[in-house]
């Protein structure tokens, strides 16, 4: 089983992305920082929990608004996990481009989620701190 989705180009010689790694053509990408590297982690964490939530009810993965094309972006939930942990491995985001003919649908923000799991956690701790002016056990 593989972490990351397997290359449909690869051994491809018409493969469109032939020359991007080549190492002349782009500067080596500064290491991501330590906070750089904690978000990523923590990014990582956080769609675990969007992915146990929302997959049960339909929901394949997340959109995201691309700010160099500013068109939004669908990422299924496997891809999306491969794409954070090739950005924490390597320093450098994935070439991308947008999916082919998605069904917006299906696809929720990475603000919508995180939203829906701040309510459920919120709906499943209700009742079970102690409110202000709730007397306690040792009042």
């Amino acid at each position: 089983m593989h972490d990351e989705p397997i290359d449909p180009f690869n051994g491809d010689p018409a493969d469109p992305t032939a020359g991007l790694d080549e190492p002349g053509d782009d500067p080596t990408p500064d290491p991501l920082t330590d906070v750089e590297r904690q978000d990523v982690l923590e990014d990582l964490a956080d769609l675990e929990i969007y992915q146990a939530l929302l997959a049960p009810i339909g929901v394949r993965g997340l959109v995201i608004e691309c700010e160099d094309c500013r068109e939004p972006h669908y990422f299924d939930w496997d891809l999306l996990r491969g794409n954070l942990r090739h950005l924490l491995n390597s320093g450098r985001p994935r070439v991308h481009e947008p999916a082919y003919d998605p069904d917006p649908d299906h696809y929720v923000t990475w603000h919508y989620a995180r939203g829906y799991a701040d309510g459920v956690h919120d709906t499943l701790t209700e009742g079970t701190e102690d409110e202000p002016g709730t007397p306690t056990a040792t009042q």
